[in-house]
């Protein structure tokens, strides 16, 4: 196992993102291959962390000034043995090779843990849409989708939304496929209501997570009401989990973007969440400007030179992160430890260092990885492309009753495969093996491919 891990880092050794989602697996599947030889004759976790293809392409496109500008775009599919390769597309000056490696991969155990036919993949481009024109971003989805085009469909690769990519930007890249492959078919998930989206896909993600958090609190006999929730970041899953957090009776108290977070000690209510959607959504602004319109509430700004994110430093019940990946580090981790968080269930992908992991751990805090506790968005993806093969559109309460039941069984599936291998409570060995587990017998059956 160790060999592997170092095969890894020789290959990829800038790709720290990627070997950091390796680890990770591979420490908690040791049992499993254990008591698999089969497995390690067949080399799979060897071949699992390869990518089966990696598309890397310049993506040149003309801005309002008419001026040239060059960025570059990819696809990596890296698992297909479950189903078409299926993940999502994130527009950021961050995105490279290696974190959307780890991306894919995270993604593919996710997959598998939801029950439905979808392998992994993730894609991209270091595009910022940031300070860009509706004219820009067009001019943009459209370029890039004239490469792209070619390496996706239906039944191959099915992209989604990411950071950086919403509605719009998919409306894009969707009207740019249809056109050059003169198909209408539910190649991207996330589309608009009109045109072939589902019901309660951008809540799924945010609304997946806090079904989860109820999950594991009801082992505690607890539930979320009266709850107070720390939640970072500011888009489609951290607004959603607030939705859904005030739905079920709790109260959320912070919300972050890259310039800074606010903190409301009275709560976020339907009220301020409305304006929080208006100026991410509408009028693409920063969080400040919250704290300018309900002056009770705190901001402070991002401090470069800070060696943690004051976020995490605030007593609550439930520690919710919705950004990026890596964005709670060992003190933060402590910090929530200290302010006694009950739970920490992760929206965002990877958003925890491992160093925070093994003090939740030690610590008996109730902690859920991304791969567990945020599927409930490629869920619903899972569930629009049954409703576009079917020419059908399913009811909102249709889809949100599945979706309840697709978390309560990922849940589920985590306990009780922890428990089996003498690991209880220990929702990422019960994650990272249940969805192993499935890839694996999948590409046992299907032959050295």
């Amino acid at each position: 196992m160790n060999e592997i891990i170092e095969k890894v880092k020789k290959k990829d050794a800038h790709q720290k993102e990627f070997i950091q989602a390796v680890e990770e697996v591979v420490q908690s599947v040791k049992p499993v291959m254990e008591a698999t030889p089969a497995y390690r004759k067949a080399q799979i976790l060897e071949r699992m962390v390869e990518p089966e293809r990696v598309i890397m392409f310049r993506v040149p496109w003309v801005d309002d000034r008419g001026e040239v500008q060059v960025n570059r775009g990819f696809r990596v599919q890296m698992n297909s043995a479950i189903g078409p390769y299926k993940g999502g597309m994130r527009f950021h000056p961050s995105v490279n090779l290696g974190i959307l490696k780890f991306l894919g991969f995270e993604q593919t155990f996710k997959n598998a843990l939801t029950t439905l036919p979808m392998g992994g993949g993730k894609g991209g481009a270091d595009f910022d849409p940031k300070g860009k024109s509706e004219n820009e971003i067009m001019q943009f989805c459209q370029c890039l989708m004239t490469e792209l085009y070619r390496h996706i469909g239906s039944d191959t690769d099915v992209p989604a939304g990411d950071i950086g990519v919403g509605a719009r930007e998919v409306g894009y890249m969707f009207g740019m496929y249809k056109k050059l492959t003169n198909q209408f078919t539910g190649v991207f998930t996330g589309k608009g209501l009109t045109w072939g989206g589902s019901l309660i896909r951008p809540e799924a993600t945010g609304y997946g997570l806090m079904y989860m958090v109820a999950e594991m609190l009801a082992t505690k006999n607890q539930e979320l009401a009266g709850k107070t929730c720390l939640v970072s970041g500011s888009g489609n899953v951290a607004q959603f989990s607030i939705e859904k957090i005030l739905q079920m009776g709790g109260k959320p108290i912070s919300c972050s973007d890259s310039n800074g977070y606010i903190f409301d000690e009275e709560g976020i209510d339907q009220e301020k969440l409305a304006f929080i959607m208006e100026l991410k959504n509408v009028h693409r602004g920063r969080i400040k400007e919250y704290a300018e319109r309900y002056p009770k509430a705190v901001y402070t700004p991002v401090d470069p030179k800070c060696d943690h994110n004051p976020l995490w430093n605030h007593k609550a019940h439930c520690a919710l992160p919705c950004a990026t990946q890596n964005e709670i580090n060992k003190r933060d981790a402590q910090n929530i430890v200290n302010n006694k968080v009950m739970v920490v269930a992760e929206g965002a992908n990877m958003p925890t260092m491992p160093e925070g992991v093994e003090i939740f751990q030690q610590e008996g805090v109730l902690y859920a990885p991304s791969k567990a506790a945020n599927a409930g968005g490629v869920a619903v993806s899972g569930l629009e492309m049954s409703q576009n093969s079917g020419r059908v559109s399913w009811s909102r309460e249709k889809v949100d009753l599945q979706l309840q039941g697709i978390m309560k069984n990922i849940h589920k599936t985590c306990v009780d495969t922890a428990e089996k291998y003498n690991m209880p409570g220990n929702y990422v060995a019960g994650a990272n093996i249940a969805g192993f587990v499935k890839v694996a017998e999948a590409m046992m059956a299907q032959g050295i491919v």
